[in-house]
């Protein structure tokens, strides 16, 4: 019985993990990033994060390596742009953001922490 419960806890653990950039990356998907001080929106292509930050990177961690580029906060939510997720018309992000570090969008910070 002990076998079938740690199978069970060992599969709920595999679908509250995290998804990792490489998944993100290899379905398309880019990293959406929102500001928890100014509310400032933006879209990071996780396919340029992937090099600096790689593949096993959860989506949720980038959010401590990214700056707002509007109030200079590193208080920043991340986590996937899943399709469909992100259709509100008062919650519109940069979508310049998708191709890289453009003036006006989310940037990410280099320096270690």
């Amino acid at each position: 019985m002990a076998g079938i419960k740690r199978l069970a806890l060992a599969e709920a653990d595999r679908r509250l993990a995290a998804t990792k950039l490489g998944e993100i990356a290899d379905l398309g998907v880019d990293v959406f990033c929102r500001c928890n001080r100014c509310g400032h929106t933006g879209l990071l292509a996780s396919r340029h994060l992937i090099p600096v930050l790689g593949p096993a990177t959860p989506v949720p961690e980038v959010g401590a390596r990214v700056r707002c580029s509007r109030c200079d906060a590193r208080d920043v939510a991340t986590r996937p742009a899943w399709p469909g997720l992100n259709e509100n018309p008062g919650q519109t992000p940069d979508r310049a953001a998708v191709e890289g570090a453009i003036p006006g969008t989310m940037r990410l910070v280099l320096e270690r922490n």
